[in-house]
């Protein structure tokens, strides 16, 4: 299996909103490895890897995120791939 890792970024109203958490139901359904937490300018921030179908289901999926989110905007970079079991929230940076 070819894995892929990205470096994801959400910008909009996604603070305050269960956004992390939906990121850790939906990239765990996905069978994604990786982590994701709140930023203090306001966005959300993310690392998944996985098979390169599932991040780009999570990468269309992250443009809604949980009902209460407003999405401006979604980036990614493909990063290296590390030593990454399971996908957790992490705290605020």
């Amino acid at each position: 299996m070819q894995v892929s890792a990205r470096h994801v970024r959400i910008v909009g109203k996604v603070q305050g909103v269960f956004y992390r958490g939906w990121t850790v139901q939906t990239a765990r359904a996905l069978g994604l490895a990786g982590w994701v937490r709140n930023r203090l300018d306001g966005d959300v921030e993310a690392i998944v890897q996985g098979k390169e179908a599932d991040i780009a289901r999570f990468l269309e999926l992250a443009w809604t995120g949980p009902p209460a989110a407003r999405v401006d905007d979604v980036s990614d970079k493909v990063i290296e791939v590390s030593d990454l079991r399971g996908f957790e929230q992490r705290p605020t940076l």
